[in-house]
């Protein structure tokens, strides 16, 4: 399945335009959607899932048009998991995903066999029997996530799936995404870099309702390549004195000193080297091209 948005605009009452004139083809398999909170991806999102309808431009889903007559058709083939999901309190786990599943028409069989499937692979099983309302926020999370799975969709939309969530429950999320898009098309929205970085190859980062890069990871990296430096100081003043000059976006005490990852286009000062370029690097150097700009 392959998603296009072709000059698409949403503009509230208010006089806000969430997001502007954007150009965005997801292809199938897994795609990252990265940006600050407030960048626009959750307004994106809703326009994705027909929650909203665009103030201007066109959405297909393959040949499919988004227009209310197809509305019903395109829901369909959607599973999402909005940021702010309120299930249903007094329900067991158990109860509240058979219910949501008859809601999306799935039949009961089938529909008790992926909740078993998806309460394994999500290390929820034994808590299946308790009320919604008792689960920590993760827990929530994850039970989100599989409401989202059970019409086996096409195409899958999950806003910060992995938060709330320890580091081992966000490998395991990780992996069941990546698994689940083999033959689909999911959209990973996160404002967490390390989640992106391990899942997805294809990406778009969003600001201010707008795209500052959308293609292969591994081009974005490329881009970051030579205005990223790591160098050593004694101590905090001799760091704020590289803050005059250069942007330093992450600081660790070590052993032999005070540890800083620098953005510059030139060697900041002696002893810097330039490290492997991570997503997190590209990501920084992006958003602080921007701000320059």
């Amino acid at each position: 399945m392959n998603i296009k948005m072709k000059d698409v605009t949403v503009s509230f009452k208010n006089g806000v335009t969430a997001v502007n004139h954007v150009n965005l083809e997801i292809p199938q398999g897994i795609f990252g959607l990265l940006g600050e909170n407030g960048a626009g991806k959750t307004t994106l999102m809703r326009v994705l899932t027909t929650v909203l309808k665009p103030s201007s431009g066109t959405v297909l889903m393959d040949d499919l048009a988004y227009s209310e007559g197809n509305y019903e058709k395109i829901r369909r083939k959607i599973g999402y998991l909005p940021q702010e999901l309120n299930l249903y309190p007094n329900l067991t786990v158990r109860e509240c995903l058979e219910y949501l599943g008859e809601l999306s028409g799935v039949p009961r069989k089938e529909c008790r066999e992926r909740i078993d499937e998806y309460l394994e692979k999500t290390s929820l099983a034994e808590h299946q029997k308790k009320k919604m309302r008792q689960l920590s926020g993760g827990m929530k999370r994850r039970v989100g996530l599989i409401q989202a799975l059970l019409n086996e969709p096409d195409f899958l939309i999950v806003d910060e799936p992995t938060t709330g969530l320890d580091p081992e429950e966000r490998i395991r999320i990780r992996n069941l995404l990546v698994d689940f898009s083999k033959n689909r098309t999911v959209l990973f929205s996160t404002h967490v870099v390390e989640d992106l970085a391990a899942a997805c190859s294809r990406l778009a980062v969003m600001k201010k309702g707008e795209f500052l890069y959308t293609g292969e990871m591994s081009e974005l990296l490329q881009m970051a390549k030579g205005h990223i430096w790591v160098g050593t100081v004694r101590n905090e003043e001799e760091a704020r004195m590289w803050e005059q000059t250069c942007h330093i976006t992450s600081k660790q005490y070590t052993e032999s000193g005070l540890r800083v990852k620098i953005i510059s286009g030139e060697k900041p000062g002696p002893g810097c080297v330039q490290p492997e370029i991570t997503l997190e690097d590209a990501y920084m150097y992006l958003m602080n091209r921007e701000a320059k700009n």
